[in-house]
């Protein structure tokens, strides 16, 4: 009953005027005694492990956001070995993961979402990637929210998605059809040795924003589906694990790859947690260097 109720509450809640409260509260750096007791909650209620972060004192964050963002300390998330090795972009758990089927991806029991309009309603920008492999991420408030990259890519395309911002748990996965193509979403398009790759950050119910290495804050933004294409004299080209992203406020990544380039290793399974840089999938085939 809980959680039909907590489905619906987002279904009739102002979710982009509670997300913009929400992240203006967040950014506020006026008041540190208040900023202090909220993250000193946070990290007691989530249990979030400050002795991994590069300035483990809570206090010397000047806003909640600084916190939430945080950098890790140097070396405590290495990379796997191996040219072939692909790698978890973020900490998190494994919602799903498998084969693109038609159009379609699954999302959680009963429920699936609509690959070309994950990607911007392109049914071009999708062809690639149909028959592909994907994998969800889910980034609960505890995890680092720092996004990653995979493997050495060189930045394509970016397409910013307008949408709703429904809660991305589990509960709302389970019960939201079309969840993560509904949802605001910068969907980040790559050319790498594997051919091509889709990083898709996908917004949700009071997340602050979405923001890349290359263009800042690119979530909340336009109303309409905008494609930025990043030509040769503009290539932004990022190495294996380099940060390419970061949630204000947690969410999910979206990694989708074509058929036949990976395999995911046989331990990396829905329900899953998973840490960034460890060992994802095993890129079955390479083209051309990017």
């Amino acid at each position: 009953m809980f959680d039909k109720f907590f489905v619906l509450s987002q279904y009739i809640a102002p979710q982009r005027a509670i997300s913009h409260l929400a992240g203006r509260l967040a950014d506020d750096n006026r008041s540190p005694a208040l900023k202090n007791r909220v993250v000193h909650w946070f990290i007691g209620h989530y249990g979030v492990d400050m002795s991994e972060a590069a300035e483990p004192d809570p206090e010397a964050y000047p806003s909640f956001n600084a916190f939430f963002t945080r950098a890790l300390k140097p070396g405590i998330r290495p990379l796997a070995e191996g040219e072939k090795t692909l790698v978890s972009p973020v900490d998190g758990v494994i919602s799903q993961l498998g084969q693109v089927t038609g159009d379609r991806m699954f999302q959680a029991k009963g429920q699936s979402f609509s690959l070309s309009e994950l990607l911007g309603g392109n049914e071009k920008t999708a062809a690639p990637f149909a028959g592909g492999e994907f994998s969800t991420i889910y980034l609960s408030p505890k995890d680092y929210h720092r996004i990653h990259m995979p493997m050495a890519g060189t930045l394509r395309e970016m397409i910013h998605i307008p949408g709703k911002l429904f809660s991305v748990n589990p509960v709302t996965a389970e019960n939201v059809p079309n969840l993560f193509a509904r949802n605001e979403r910068v969907a980040c398009l790559f050319d790498t040795d594997a051919g091509p790759m889709a990083l898709v950050l996908v917004g949700a119910m009071i997340v602050g924003s979405v923001e890349t290495r290359w263009a800042g804050v690119v979530a909340p933004g336009s109303k309409e589906v905008t494609a930025t294409h990043y030509q040769r004299e503009q290539a932004v080209t990022l190495a294996k694990g380099e940060e390419m992203g970061r949630f204000r406020l947690g969410s999910t990544v979206i990694m989708v790859m074509p058929r036949g380039a990976v395999t995911w290793n046989s331990d990396q399974v829905a329900g899953k947690t998973v840490r960034m840089g460890e060992a994802f999938g095993t890129l079955s085939r390479t083209q051309s260097p990017v």
